[in-house]
């Protein structure tokens, strides 16, 4: 069973359309990928499942029922205009928001004191947060979306304004959230974070939902049969079956080829034929990358960009 059943979901602006016809379904405990070109209409559907606009057409089903406003407890979301009282102290914001989201004010201040020692910044909880840095303030609002261990935590470009420690600090939190029950839409834009955290990925583009599926599901669907060579002076030449895409010199008297092979071939026959020609040190299937796959779609190009 999905926590969160997206069902047909339309929406119009004016003359624009953001939205056509979206169904999905966000399996419980997972980091689900949301992706999109700006503009594709990822922003438009996550403000309807935090109830902050609502679609023209379809329905949203939260653990099985139908989202009503009584589901903003359990969601939790980072949006990526960020929000925070700029002359409120740390913990008198932190404080403020757990309450909004319905903890008492003892529980509110325990839990928004715990995350601030865990994230380690419990010194600025006394401090105005305009005095904070972009990253302090962005460990902020990441305290106050997750404080309340909302079932759905919505977390949309989290790493904008962290260095790569702080990156990297927030991406193991994410994935504690995750170990301990929470799920998760991710919506970012950086592909190398969607292949460290993502189970699923779904993306949008031009208000249609044009991919949906587990990550290694897509990574099959996309194979195309190339393969990485490295060998030992020599020379490959093309042979029944395979092309070569290109070759470099890569040092030490080795050469690595771009070989083209049929996705449903068999390796070791090809293997075996490079064998016959050249000294092998190294064969390997190009995997496709997020990334490759992105600008594969969006582009409409049918062939994978190499990253």
């Amino acid at each position: 069973m999905s926590l969160l059943k997206v069902e047909n979901i339309t929406k119009t602006y004016s003359a624009h359309q953001a939205l056509t016809n979206i169904s999905m379904e966000i399996p419980p405990q997972t980091i689900f990928g949301l992706l999109g070109p700006n503009g594709a209409g990822k922003t438009t559907l996550i403000r309807i499942i935090n109830q902050i606009i609502e679609a023209d057409q379809g329905e949203i089903l939260f653990d099985g029922q139908p989202l009503s406003i009584n589901h903003i407890r359990n969601i939790g979301y980072l949006p990526e205009e960020r929000g925070l009282y700029k002359k409120m102290k740390v913990g008198e914001q932190l404080v403020y928001l757990g309450q909004l989201r319905g903890l008492s004010l003892k529980e509110s201040s325990k839990r928004g004191k715990a995350w601030c020692e865990k994230l380690d910044i419990i010194d600025w909880w006394g401090k105005k947060v305009e005095d904070l840095s972009k990253g302090m303030a962005q460990k902020i609002q990441f305290i106050a979306t997750v404080m309340h261990e909302p079932k759905l935590i919505i977390l949309d470009e989290p790493f904008s304004g962290f260095d790569p420690i702080n990156a990297n600090l927030i991406k193991d939190e994410i994935l504690e959230l995750r170990e301990k029950g929470a799920t998760i839409i991710f919506s970012t834009h950086r592909m190398e974070s969607v292949e460290q955290l993502c189970d699923h990925v779904a993306m949008i583009n031009k208000s249609e939902k044009i991919l949906d599926g587990s990550k290694a599901e897509i990574k099959e669907q996309f194979r195309d049969g190339t393969y990485y060579v490295e060998y030992k002076e020599g020379e490959i030449k093309a042979g029944t079956g395979f092309e070569i895409l290109n070759t470099e010199e890569i040092g030490r008297g080795l050469k690595k080829s771009l070989i083209q092979y049929s996705p449903e071939g068999n390796p070791n026959e090809l293997l075996k034929a490079l064998i016959g020609q050249v000294e092998i040190h190294s064969f390997v299937e190009r995997i496709p990358s997020m990334n490759d796959i992105f600008i594969s779609l969006v582009k409409g190009n049918p062939e994978l960009v190499e990253a």
